[in-house]
């Protein structure tokens, strides 16, 4: 088996977050299609990290493993790589179906030590914020929610301080049983752009289900 490194992005608007789940539309079900559909087996999917409903990704991380039957088929004829093959192949068939909204950005091979859930040494999510002082890209309008009124960004900021680094953030969670809600919130940042939207960017060791 030799182990490859896919880095996706997505529109998740449509989709009911990453993981699997019957008669709805999911990333990881979108995904896992495609790569059947161009080795001629089914292909299971490790994610750095598994994203709610609605939620976009920039550079998601997945690795999957492909047996030489499945390269060969996934070749064909061509005198390519499996990698330049895999990521032409794959996204051809992302955009010419019903999943325009995922790209794949790049294919890489990696030793088969290589894990996109415990090999990520952090995750980020930035989320958009806009007030009555905002100017709203309209490009950018479903990614940014507007508050009435006036946000105070240097209490947010003071606050977000508060909960940086190692915590306990059961209360901001859905625990999972066996799970543990412990991490290590390296970045919480509150600032205003030069739209004055308020753009807040977390980077955690991990993060919690539903944090």
């Amino acid at each position: 088996m030799t182990r490859f490194r896919l880095d996706l992005g997505y529109r998740g608007t449509d989709f009911h977050g990453w993981a699997k789940q019957p008669g709805l539309r999911t990333v990881q079900t979108a995904v896992e299609s495609g790569l059947e559909r161009i080795t001629g087996t089914e292909v299971a999917t490790v994610v750095a990290g598994r994203t709610d409903a609605g939620v976009h990704a920039r550079r998601q991380v997945v690795h999957i493993d492909l047996s030489d039957a499945a390269i060969e088929k996934l070749i064909g004829q061509s005198n390519r790589s499996a990698e330049v093959a895999l990521l032409s192949r794959l996204r051809g068939v992302l955009a010419a179906g019903e999943f325009h909204d995922i790209v794949v950005h790049a294919v890489a091979e990696v030793s088969e030590d290589f894990d996109a859930r415990f090999s990520a040494l952090w995750r980020s999510y930035q989320y958009r914020l806009a007030d009555h002082r905002s100017f709203i890209d309209p490009l950018l309008t479903q990614v940014t929610p507007r508050h009435k009124g006036e946000l105070d960004v240097e209490a947010m900021a003071e606050a977000a301080s508060e909960v940086q680094g190692l915590h306990d953030f059961l209360p901001f969670c859905k625990p999972r049983e066996g799970a543990t809600t412990i991490r290590t919130l390296h970045e919480l940042r509150v600032v205003r752009d030069q739209d004055a939207v308020i753009t807040i960017d977390l980077r955690a060791d991990a993060f919690c289900h539903h944090m």
